[in-house]
């Protein structure tokens, strides 16, 4: 699922979807599809809106991956999430996943497919366990289907659903991770033509009508980077993490500092907790700190950037001091500018 505008991650998305925002250098979406390939999905459709012609030029390269096929669905007007997996109704007649094209996500799907079989169930679905569930679509669990919910359950049964409960309203402190095991006949309860949510709308459904649903909380990787900040601290769990990655590291190298540099991008001994992407070039006597650089940025002489994130071929003239910035794509600072806390779409 592709189609999201990303409005809270603006001004990055103002110029691509939201699943083609990089971390670690990677469009995002990248990280669950090879977690799709590797459990064996041979059969990839990516169902697209905003700026779906970014997603369409990128999905034609999953198509060389050995004996896998991949193409867009482009909706025409926003479905929904589940109203867009529906446009595919006719196609979708057997077992299949789907997966959130706007999240870091990587972990064993084969796992929880054969979760899926071995419970019967017509839904299974990926939980990760969060310290704050006040932000996310809690899950609460039992160990039968319609049994007694166990708030320190962290697979079974689905029991109840809330979203972005209270404190007091947390039943349990995991959250949909946004990947489904979904049989034929779920997708058939999403009416034709009308605007249709999964979490909202379909699954409350499913459990009212007594379906089974189950879920199992995940072991990898999974970020929701809905926030510019939050890919800057998707990146530092990755980096710190990257022994063990469940992925193929990115094409570039890890430093002492805890910085990535993309192939070709000179390392730095001043860049500290950050992400240099492809051909980013960084002048002397610069000071970069847990910040983000996409492909192409240009950074002059003796520049100070800290906690901000900058988007594809941004130019920061010599001596600018960058703190808590968010920098659309194709943006020229001039010299000697001090910015703070704002987010800069364009030139004007």
């Amino acid at each position: 699922m592709a189609g999201g505008q990303g409005s809270r991650l603006r001004p990055l998305t103002l110029t691509r979807p939201k699943p083609m925002v990089e971390v670690l250098g990677r469009p995002v979406i990248d990280f669950v599809k090879d977690a799709m390939v590797d459990a064996g999905v041979d059969h990839l459709i990516v169902t697209t809106g905003y700026r779906g012609e970014q997603l369409s030029a990128h999905v034609e390269g999953w198509a060389a991956t050995p004996n896998t096929s991949a193409r867009i669905n482009q909706e025409a007007t926003p479905m929904g999430t589940a109203g867009s997996v529906r446009l595919l109704l006719d196609e979708l007649t057997e077992t299949f996943v789907v997966g959130s094209g706007d999240a870091v996500a990587s972990f064993d799907i084969q796992k929880l497919v054969k979760a899926h079989q071995q419970n019967g169930a017509k839904v299974t679905m990926a939980l990760w366990e969060v310290e704050d569930p006040t932000e996310f679509g809690i899950v609460g669990l039992s160990e039968e289907h319609e049994g007694e919910l166990d708030g320190d359950l962290r697979q079974g049964y689905i029991r109840q659903f809330k979203e972005k409960p209270t404190i007091e309203e947390a039943f349990s402190n995991v959250i949909n991770a946004g990947l489904y095991i979904i049989e034929p006949e779920v997708l058939a309860l999403v009416p034709e033509g009308e605007k249709f949510d999964f979490s909202k709308q379909l699954f409350p459904l499913v459990l009212e009508m007594g379906w089974p649903m189950y879920a199992q909380t995940i072991d990898g990787v999974w970020f929701d980077v809905g926030h510019p900040m939050e890919l800057i601290r998707a990146q530092h769990s990755l980096i710190e993490g990257r022994e063990d990655l469940p992925f193929p590291h990115p094409d570039g190298r890890f430093s002492a500092e805890g910085s990535f540099f993309a192939s070709g991008v000179e390392l730095n001994p001043n860049v500290i907790g950050s992400v240099l992407s492809m051909g980013t070039e960084v002048g002397k006597g610069c000071q970069i700190k847990d910040s983000l650089l996409m492909s192409g940025c240009n950074i002059a002489s003796n520049v100070k950037i800290s906690g901000s994130v900058l988007g594809r071929n941004v130019k920061v003239g010599a001596g600018s001091i960058l703190t808590g910035v968010v920098i659309g794509d194709d943006v020229t600072v001039e010299a000697g500018r001090s910015v703070i806390n704002v987010r800069i779409p364009d030139n004007s």
